[in-house]
């Protein structure tokens, strides 16, 4: 902090600002400065002394987080032999502030807690802990708190404590479990029905469970399971104690999930949870949701931990179906919130039963899936006096559509005919329409639930009409089956069409029976054509526009070719028009002056407008594509400077060039000058993007190649100056994204011309330091290129994912693209690998690690001999040191992996060593990071 230490005087002060004043400017200053203050070396001994001083609870507050805090995440800081000295003084400030408040307790809980994680050297802490505190009565409050979060910071991210270290405190804390439940039930007898303490007893408990050291076989027996289900059997238990009661059985129950190996105790919860239905009826009588919420909660576990018996051997032992009743019960509950808590299992129940494939265990569970159906239906009906259509994103509207997609995975059980009867004619509960689509075991009850549906009168009420065109448009399969409907259903759906609150779901219903129904649907492309040119005259949201122009283009895509040419000119002359207008700054007339609204819609229509082409043919787009290309022009010239208006251009440019492929060749040189023209000024990534769409189409062209090489390098000069700045890779993930794209096209299209090329040294280099990126998208792309550039040299047989877009005129020279990826890896292997190894330890997340397996595979299998004295030079520059006390990495460790590596025989292999050896997390990555 510069000045050097703030005065304890000053920190109080700022501390009462922050709390304190009034003006909002007042505290965001103190906020920001206290902030600066807790990431300096003076917050230990100023948090410290502020916790001697005891001055109020603002300022020990603010010193107990900023110990915690300090010990979370800068703990590498302390030097060892001041370790105990810090263990001992927040032991004394914790029982010095245990009447204070709770919420600093809590802080300095944690803080104890994090530091015995940390702390190597203190052994059997939980040992320590109950023999110094637990004779104190007025201690236990303090203890049981840190007892509470010590076994819940075991798996906390902000701990940097690796596995092994991890490894070691699971195995401590499992040996000195016994202390703490001996503990506990001490303090049951100690403190009776005290119910602040009883609280403290089950969410320690609890917290323990969850940790999974508890011995099954001792807690069967265990007083602390008696107390549990007697509180909550008890009518005139507190919400506060229910709830945590309820936690407690429920951590229980997903500690016994493996019930074959915890058989006892399984039993017992299982016969604890049976006698709660009294106690649920009592709560529902009572109207105590919050009761009623805990023990569907707890009904919802049970079946959820007994669920694989409960399919195995239903109705004998732990197969115990009153499980399946109880949740029943709960969905008779007349709150859907309630019902909600069950979906998981409905879901986890229907794909066990479905792998099953036993139509005797369908039928013994089909009761039960019945009564489910019949609850779900009716929670799904609106009240009689609902006006409108439901909203789809509020509370009630999320249900429905969470019943849906249940409906969906469950019908199997019961039969769609069976379902429809129960669910659909239910009041306005018509929500199972997807579901009959996917499960039609009975056509002709389909087509008659069809017809019944195209022809509700429009006084049904509108909820009903909604919901039912969403259904139609659900049951495209089963027009296209039976086109002799197609006409009624046409005629049903335009009329809601012209309905305002109708229009944008019967525009996504037409979209749906035109992508089902492309062949039968040709007939009426002049409707859908008519439709399209007056969008705008019906109230339609844009997603349903588009939605509707997509399912034009589908069938447009089926139309003789001869015809395709005038029809795609005028589905595209209301969007060319519009852009025109605009570009020329003539009235609107009404319509959207964004011209990302016209380019949106031309996008879609390029995108789905796939004819059939045979060889030799003109591609009946081609002409029109060629006509709009300058008002697209000269759109994206006027708005240049604009990100989102440039995007939607570039998107528009992308579809058109893949809908006619080689057919836009003549657009290849304006494009790609207009591209650099505009990117040397704005560096929008999205022309990286058109830029690899090109590579892939024209790529393989001999008379492409050398112009776009020359447009990748323009590319490149303004592109490496980005990401040079400070902070560039990280500020710009979506250029590197872009970028690493376009590069890796060209090693598929033309591996030899990029190869060759004096730029492919700036994008290795550019990767290799990319690889630290730790954004999705951007980290897949740069791997993929870094794997995809070795992988030419490796093989002249175009095969795997990563060559198979490898053209094979490509084997005529893979001695030379082998020859220049053996010198790039001269160059740059060492240097790769280093910082792959750096890179997987210390920056990136584990879902990231697959692809940077496979980048080591990949140079592995160019040369593995070169790769094993890389890896070893890799892993020598990784810092060994002590931290914390604890050996984060060993010898035998380093050893381990370099020899999985480097003697695997396929890429998985190597993905789990890598997996393995990263699973430490080195814990001293914080000293290397700052």
């Amino acid at each position: 902090m510069e000045g050097g230490k703030p005065s304890l005087a000053l920190v109080c002060q700022a501390v009462q600002v922050l709390y304190h004043d009034p003006d909002p400017s007042g505290k965001e200053r103190a906020s920001l400065w206290l902030g600066e203050l807790q990431r300096s070396m003076y917050a230990w001994e100023i948090s410290d002394q502020l916790l001697q001083l005891k001055q109020d609870v603002e300022s020990c507050y603010f010193a107990a987080q900023t110990m915690k805090m300090k010990i979370q995440t800068s703990f590498y800081e302390l030097p060892a032999e001041t370790h105990i000295a810090l263990r001992d003084s927040l032991l004394s400030h914790i029982q010095n502030l245990k009447d204070l408040s709770p919420v600093i307790i809590t802080q300095l809980a944690l803080a104890i807690a994090d530091l015995a994680l940390q702390m190597a050297s203190w052994k059997g802490c939980v040992q320590t802990l109950i023999e110094k505190y637990s004779n104190d009565v007025s201690s236990l409050t303090f203890l049981m708190e840190i007892l509470t979060v010590l076994p819940e910071e075991v798996h906390s991210r902000s701990l940097r404590i690796g596995a092994n270290r991890r490894t070691e405190i699971i195995e401590d804390l499992a040996y000195y479990s016994n202390d703490v439940v001996t503990l506990l039930v001490s303090c049951v007898e100690k403190t009776g029905s005290d119910e602040k303490m009883l609280i403290k007893i089950f969410r320690c408990l609890g917290s323990w469970f969850n940790l999974g050291v508890l011995d099954s076989n001792s807690m069967a027996n265990n007083q602390l399971l008696i107390v549990l289900f007697q509180v909550l059997q008890r009518d005139e238990t507190s919400t506060n104690l229910h709830e945590a009661a309820s936690d407690c059985v429920c951590s229980a129950l997903y500690a016994v999930e493996n019930v074959d190996n915890n058989v006892p105790l399984a039993m017992q919860l299982l016969q604890g949870v049976l006698t709660l239905e009294t106690a649920y009826h009592m709560a529902v009588a009572r109207e105590d949701l919050d009761k009623v919420l805990n023990y569907c909660r707890i009904f919802t576990e049970l079946c959820e931990t007994f669920l694989d018996t409960i399919v195995r051997s239903p109705g004998q032992g732990m197969g115990d179906l009153r499980t399946l009743e109880l949740l029943l019960i709960c969905v008779g509950h007349p709150q859907y919130e309630v019902t909600e808590i069950s979906f998981n299992f409905w879901y986890r129940l229907s794909e066990y039963l479905y792998k099953a494939s036993d139509l005797v265990l369908h039928g013994l569970f089909r009761p039960y899936i019945q009564r489910l159906l019949h609850g779900l239906a009716r929670h799904c009906q609106l009240d009689p006096d609902h006006e409108g259509i439901p909203e789809d994103n509020d509370d009630f509207g999320e249900f429905r559509t969470r019943v849906s997609d249940l409906v969906k995975d469950i019908i199997f059980l019961v039969g769609s005919k069976e379902c429809f009867s129960q669910v659909l004619w239910h009041a306005d509960a018509i929500l199972a329409g997807e579901s009959l689509a996917l499960c039609s075991d009975n056509n002709q009850t389909l087509i008659e639930v069809l017809e019944q549906v195209v022809l509700l009168p429009v006084t049904v009420h509108i909820a009903v009409r909604y919901t039912s065109i969403e259904l139609v448009g659900e049951m495209g399969e089963v027009v296209n089956r039976n086109p002799q409907v197609l006409d009624a259903v046409l005629n049903y759906l335009m009329k809601s069409l012209r309905e305002k609150p109708l229009a944008s779901v019967a525009a996504k219903a037409i979209h749906s029976i035109c992508s089902t129904c492309r062949d039968h649907m040709s007939q009426h492309f002049r409707v859908l054509l008519d439709i399209a040119r007056s969008l705008d005259s019906f109230a339609l949201s844009s997603d349903a526009a588009i939605e509707l122009l997509k399912g034009t283009a589908l069938v447009l895509a089926h139309l003789p070719l001869e015809k395709i040419a005038e029809c795609l000119s005028d589905l595209c002359a209301v969007q060319v028009i519009a852009l025109k207008k605009l570009l020329s700054h003539e009235p609107s007339n009404g319509k959207s002056v964004d011209p990302t609204v016209w380019l949106d819609r031309l996008a879609v229509i390029f995108r789905y407008t796939n004819p059939t082409v045979e060889n030799g043919q003109t591609h009946p787009c081609q002409k029109i594509i060629l006509e709009i290309w300058p008002v697209l022009s000269e759109t994206l010239n006027k708005h240049q400077a604009d990100n989102r208006v440039v995007e939607r251009c570039c998107r528009c440019l992308r579809f058109a060039v893949r809908c006619v492929g080689k057919g836009a060749a003549s657009l290849l040189q304006p494009l790609v000058t207009q591209m650099l023209s505009v990117y040397q000024v704005y560096p929008h990534s999205c022309f990286l993007y058109l830029g690899s769409i090109l590579v892939d189409e024209y790529g393989m062209e001999e008379g492409c190649k050398q112009g776009l090489l020359d447009m990748l390098q323009a590319l490149c000069m303004p592109t490496f100056q980005l990401l040079e700045q400070p902070n560039g890779l990280r500020n710009h993930p979506d250029t590197v994204d872009d970028l690493f794209r376009l590069a890796t096209r060209f090693i598929q299209r033309s591996p030899v011309t990029l190869l060759s090329s004096q730029v492919v040294v700036h994008l290795i280099q550019c990767a290799i330091a990319a690889t630290t990126l730790d954004h999705r998208d951007a980290n897949c792309s740069v791997m993929k290129f870094i794997r995809d550039l070795i992988h030419t040299g490796i093989t002249s047989n175009v095969s795997g994912s990563s060559a198979s877009l490898l053209s094979a005129t490509h084997e005529d020279n893979f001695e030379v693209r082998k020859r220049l990826v053996a010198q790039a890896m001269d160059q740059h292997g060492q240097q790769l690998v280093t910082q792959l190894i750096h890179t997987c330890c210390f920056c990136l997340p584990s879902y990231t690690l697959p692809d940077v397996a496979e980048v080591i595979w990949e140079a592995m299998l160019f040369n593995r001999p070169m790769f094993c004295r890389w890896l070893e030079n890799a892993l020598k520059e990784l810092p060994k040191e002590m931290t914390a006390g604890a050996l984060t990495v060993t010898d035998k460790q380093f050893t381990d992996f370099h020899k999985q590596v480097t003697s695997a025989e396929e890429c998985k292999q190597v993905c789990w060593a890598v997996r393995e050896f990263t699973r430490p997390g080195l814990s001293f990555v914080c000293n290397i990071e700052r």
